[in-house]
């Protein structure tokens, strides 16, 4: 249960003086994390850009050889101030991805350590700008998509699960969340059997899988239709990236208030929590390494797909 962490964390991030040095210091009262704030001003205002490293006892940063595991908090902003006032809607993926770090950082403290390293990341920006997008208004962001990724999709990232809002459209229809099939390298591969395992688990349900187009796992800034940001890490590295999309059975915007629903928060970031575990221990994979290796034998690789196309 990470009800008390998310309704926390919340109440940090829901103000106009929301920053990352507010956060990170939550942490480091939990437990003994490294921990990087840094300001980054882009052409419509800045945001701080937060990394929490999370060791396990047989993780890379202490010489060890298992798997290191991204949680990645995607979203144009927390708030967007002074057009509208309160959290908006497009904060849950912070919002879940620092919950389930600051979980696994206070059950490191009690002793429960993981195998492998735990990387947390996400920005904070209670003011950003508003854009427009069918069928309902996202949000903006501080920062252009390629500085986004150089902040966030970090190189000892193993695997990468991207938690976004994923609200304003009308292929997701349900309350909860939803996970993506497995991106790598420009390639859309099956949905991971053990990732709906633990989603199954957490959720108490039949798990949920959205819908992935070919544009959606491009770079933004091509003028192709994208779903929204939550694939983007996988346009930034060679580890295989899931989305885990908040979801609701509407579209809302997300620059819209009074959005954000605390058990769909929270059972996303407990699947986080679970897939961190057993992804450290060697007993998730999100990706079948024999059939993937067959795919390029039979047809190349794709990674054309993962820039603005053959002729930029």
């Amino acid at each position: 249960m990470l009800l008390r962490q998310v309704i926390e964390l919340f109440d940090l991030l829901d103000t106009p003086a929301a920053n990352g040095t507010t956060v990170t210091n939550l942490f480091k009262e939990r437990g003994n994390v490294e921990v990087t704030v840094e300001n980054v001003k882009g052409d419509e205002g800045d945001t701080d850009c937060v990394t929490i490293l999370i060791k396990g006892s047989e993780g890379k940063s202490i010489g060890g050889s298992a798997p290191t595991l991204g949680i990645i908090g995607r979203l144009g902003g927390l708030g967007a101030r002074p057009e509208v006032t309160g959290f908006v809607s497009d904060g849950d993926g912070a919002l879940a991805a620092l919950a389930a770090g600051l979980k696994l950082t206070e059950m490191n403290t009690k002793g429960d350590i993981m195998k492998g390293d735990v990387i947390i990341a996400t920005h904070i920006c209670p003011d950003a700008p508003t854009q427009e997008h069918f069928p309902v208004p996202f949000m903006g962001s501080p920062i252009d998509m390629t500085t986004n990724n150089e902040k966030e999709v970090l190189p000892d990232m193993d695997a990468i699960l991207s938690i976004d809002t994923t609200k304003g459209n009308r292929v997701i229809n349900l309350n909860g969340f939803a996970l993506s099939p497995t991106i790598k390298e420009g390639y859309i591969l099956e949905v991971s059997n053990d990732l709906m395992d633990v989603m199954t688990r957490v959720t108490g349900k039949l798990p949920a899988i959205f819908p992935v187009a070919q544009q959606d796992i491009t770079p933004y800034g091509n003028d192709l239709h994208h779903l929204n940001s939550i694939l983007q890490p996988a346009t930034s590295t060679n580890a295989p990236v899931v989305g885990v999309a908040i979801t609701t059975e509407q579209p809302v915007a997300g620059c819209a208030t009074g959005a954000c629903h605390f058990e769909d928060v929270e059972s996303a970031a407990r699947f986080a929590v679970e897939v961190a575990k057993g992804y450290g221990d060697g007993i998730i994979s999100f990706y079948d390494q024999k059939e993937y290796d067959h795919l390029i034998e039979l047809y190349g690789p794709m990674n054309v797909f993962q820039t603005f196309g053959k002729d930029k």
